[in-house]
């Protein structure tokens, strides 16, 4: 869950525009990210929800991969964008899933070595009193800091998925720990 380099970056930019010509090329894109952001939206939504909605992501990713602009930001940013407008059309999904955290906790036993190992990177592993802090956020501000904490999305990187100035992450993410430090403060004595 590393950042990029430039030339990282610019292998990005590469694979997805000759993908606009050679369609098997994406699959590159689709290789070097999926991991990220199937951990990402596993983290918001579950592991059985996030199969479709980052088969969905990569899908719409690849729809609109001629319309790409790297004046705009880079491909990382771009999908971990389109991931969280997926998870919005799954809003209540969401919510669902960090009320019966915050009610029953974690599972305490997830199974095999593949599902603790996940359970530790996604939600399931979240204490019920994080959960019911996170479910008590804005869209807006718990999307600023899922982003940042599942996908390791740095604040530059969270404007341009989001499509907000700088600026604004900052404010939101502030705002969210304030948020959460009390809820957690309060909840904890």
């Amino acid at each position: 869950m590393t950042a990029p380099t430039e030339t990282g970056r610019a292998d990005d930019e590469a694979l997805l525009a000759s993908s606009v010509r050679d369609g098997d090329r994406f699959t590159a894109v689709y290789d070097r990210h999926f991991a990220d952001v199937h951990r990402y939206v596993a983290g918001r939504l579950g592991p059985q929800t996030a199969d479709d909605v980052v088969a969905e992501t990569f899908l719409a990713a690849f729809r609109r991969r001629g319309a790409f602009d790297p004046a705009r930001g880079t491909v990382r940013p771009w999908l971990f964008g389109i991931a969280t407008n997926l998870i919005a059309q799954h809003r209540r999904a969401e919510t669902r899933r960090y009320q019966a955290l915050a009610k029953i906790g974690a599972d305490r036993d997830p199974g095999g070595h593949d599902d603790r190992v996940a359970a530790r990177v996604t939600a399931e592993g979240m204490q019920p009193r994080l959960a019911r802090a996170l479910g008590g956020l804005s869209r807006k501000d718990r999307d600023v800091v899922l982003l940042v904490a599942l996908s390791g999305l740095t604040h530059a990187e969270v404007a341009e998925a989001l499509g907000v100035p700088y600026g604004t992450v900052g404010s939101r993410l502030n705002r969210a720990r304030r948020k959460l430090r009390a809820v957690l403060d309060m909840e904890g004595t």
